[in-house]
């Protein structure tokens, strides 16, 4: 069932077709975009699962395929880097990687369309970026501590974009920032400037720049589905005036 309900999805946006939907649409927009490379058309109704797709070009947007293939790959690699931060063990880190390669949960996931591979990889992303900020405690404001904080950043707006159980590793970096602060707080050798520069390089990269782009995906969103649909019900009459083939397209609405 998620499968037809996520490629109908994909199909609107291949349609520049507006919708209402409860998940943010940074997935969903993948999905879509890989549909749209691949040359899908975006004629195929999923109406009920388990209908053929006959002469559909359904395989990009069936696992993203390019998309989930690469994104397996780079979680395979994310993970066993970050195992061996972690445990600092090469067999521990082997002995995950193949956990996670022979998962039947992964495998089943990564066949069809569905937005779990890619919240999977923005997690790994995310908690591999902030373990690798970690490690660079000793040489901060470096060219590497600011690419790790700014990609934990991105791959926290990458996560909250495709589900809001992305929310969760949210917690865990914040929960981490604060561990890190406090201790950066208690070191009687470092300035309350030094600190202040801390603590706004963490504001910059995990707060407002996950926001930004965030913002950025709904800004995407809204700029691509820009015809009549399904959707239109749940907004106002002025944001309904902007849609085309909406009944009231064009129409001046009183402030």
């Amino acid at each position: 069932w998620d499968e037809t309900h996520f490629g109908k999805m994909g199909s609107y946006y291949v349609n520049r077709t507006f919708f209402f939907d409860v998940h943010p649409p940074l997935g969903k927009m993948l999905i879509g975009l890989a549909g749209y490379l691949s040359g899908y058309d975006g004629t195929f109704p999923f109406q009920k699962p388990g209908d053929r797709y006959e002469q559909h070009n359904y395989v990009g947007m069936r696992g993203v395929r390019l998309y989930r293939l690469v994104s397996s790959c780079l979680a395979l690699l994310r993970f066993s880097v970050q195992m061996l931060e972690l445990s600092k063990s090469l067999p521990a880190a082997l002995l995950t990687a193949f956990i996670l390669i022979f998962d039947t949960g992964c495998i089943t996931l990564s066949q069809y369309i569905l937005l779990d591979p890619i919240l999977m990889f923005f997690l790994m992303g995310a908690v591999l970026s902030m373990v690798k900020c970690n490690s660079c405690a000793n040489s901060p404001f470096s060219a590497s501590w600011w690419f790790w904080l700014s990609l934990t950043g991105v791959n926290l707006a990458g996560a909250m974009g495709v589900k809001f159980v992305g929310l969760f590793v949210v917690l865990l970096v914040g929960l981490n920032t604060i561990y890190d602060l406090w201790d950066l707080l208690g070191n009687l050798s470092l300035s309350l400037v030094v600190f202040g520069k801390h603590l706004l390089a963490r504001v910059l990269c995990l707060i407002l720049l996950p926001l930004v782009l965030y913002t950025a995906m709904f800004a995407v969103h809204f700029t691509v589905l820009n015809k009549s649909g399904p959707g239109d019900g749940f907004f106002s009459s002025a944001f309904q005036s902007r849609l085309i083939g909406n009944n009231l397209h064009n129409v001046s609405i009183p402030e």
